[in-house]
């Protein structure tokens, strides 16, 4: 697993009830359960936790993005995932 700079940046800060803590610490938890998925294929329960964690932090970025955009693009930027088309 890649180690992301802005994770360890904002996993150290003090406010870990922030939107951007929740969200980066749900997507380094998606980053490590991809990475078994690929060895253990038929785990359907890790699928379904993935699923879950997947939904948590896309209603996060959803509630960021109407409260403050320009963090919202700037958390995106960093973490690298993708804008979903629905925002």
């Amino acid at each position: 697993m890649i180690k992301n700079p802005f994770s360890v940046i904002i996993l150290k800060e003090e406010n870990k009830g922030s939107v951007e803590f929740q969200v980066v610490s749900f997507t380094n938890r998606i980053r490590r359960l991809t990475s078994h998925l690929e060895l253990h294929k038929k785990d359907y329960l890790s699928q379904r936790g993935l699923r879950k964690i997947l939904g948590k932090r896309q209603r996060l970025l959803a509630y960021l993005s109407k409260k403050n955009r320009v963090r919202y693009k700037e958390l995106i930027g960093r973490l690298e995932i993708r804008e979903p088309k629905n925002y």
